[in-house]
């Protein structure tokens, strides 16, 4: 009898070290997440989509913000955006994370709003995030259970001031911009993820318009496949995109383990080619700047704004 219960004392005794390291490994992991969430990155790419002799554009694509007010780093790094002095912004939603964040994300993106610029919403820009199991986002969107009723954000001053700055809201609609000579063609969705999206074609102009150089650049906020294959059918020259947060915990040498979406994860973050019935598109998802305001962390995947240069073709 004795032999049993110094064997089970061991047993207990091993147990307990293995959950007191799980817990540590556990708590180390989330102080680092939280640490991770506030160094924000600035990635470049470079996309050959222009007419050939076009003088090059920078883009800045900013996504899924989610701001909260007392977030005074990321206000400060948003606003000092303004240095890269972009010739267009492209922002794919999901700025909001806080009821009182419309009046102090206006504020903060003021010195980007004075550049010329257009924007799609995500879901986090119509309602307030709410708590959910962490493990369902893991399981992915097919698994989830209906939300319960959600608070709608002040969606609509968001939108008014993106507006009242001279930002085209692209919400299922199309409009064309000169950008340095080039004719830019835009074509929007509402957020996908809630279905929302209705396809506005691509801007009409005047007779013979499409006889001279163009680009076309297709604006989402959730790259839902269906929604990039459109698109790509459609001829766009270009689709930005956002929403994964690019998996937002990933393991190293890995990559993301969910998008969020439909997408491969190994496409959720970065400039990759959509490619669909012989059609092939450079597709940007953006890794995202901020969390959900009840996931405050970020693990092997820095939050980042992308500055795209878009080059003539050869």
């Amino acid at each position: 009898m004795g032999a049993v219960s110094t064997a089970l004392g061991a047993a207990a005794r091993r147990t307990a070290l293995l959950t007191g390291l799980g817990l540590s490994a556990g708590a180390a992991a989330a102080a680092y997440g939280w640490w991770e969430k506030d160094q924000f990155t600035l990635r470049r790419e470079t996309v050959s989509i222009l007419p050939p002799g076009a003088r090059p554009l920078r883009v800045l694509h900013l996504s899924d913000i989610h701001f909260v007010p007392s977030q005074t780093a990321k206000a400060r790094w948003l606003a000092s955006l303004a240095n890269l002095q972009p010739d267009l912004v492209v922002n794919t939603g999901d700025n909001l994370s806080h009821l009182d964040a419309v009046v102090p994300l206006l504020e903060t993106l003021r010195p980007l709003l004075r550049f010329p610029g257009v924007f799609v919403p995500g879901s986090n820009d119509y309602y307030a995030p709410v708590k959910k199991n962490p493990a369902a986002y893991l399981l992915g969107p097919s698994s989830r259970r209906p939300l319960p009723r959600r608070v709608e954000l002040d969606w609509r001053r968001l939108f008014t001031g993106f507006g009242a700055a001279g930002w085209l809201n692209l919400t299922n609609r199309s409009q064309s911009m000169n950008l340095n000579g080039v004719r830019f063609d835009f074509s929007g969705v509402d957020d996908p993820h809630l279905r929302r999206e209705r396809y506005a074609d691509w801007p009409r102009g005047a007779s013979g318009h499409q006889d001279r150089p163009h680009v076309k650049v297709a604006v989402i906020h959730a790259p839902y496949q269906r929604v990039l294959d459109h698109f790509s059918d459609a001829g766009a020259d270009l689709i930005l995109a956002g929403h994964t947060h690019g998996g937002q915990i990933c393991l190293p040498g890995y990559g993301a383990l969910v998008s969020n979406c439909d997408l491969p994860t190994w496409r959720a973050k970065g400039l990759t080619e959509w490619e669909n019935n012989g059609h092939a598109v450079p597709l940007n998802v953006s890794g995202g700047i901020g969390t959900s305001r009840f996931a405050p962390i970020r693990i092997a995947c820095r939050p980042e704004a992308a500055l795209l240069t878009l080059a003539p073709r050869t």
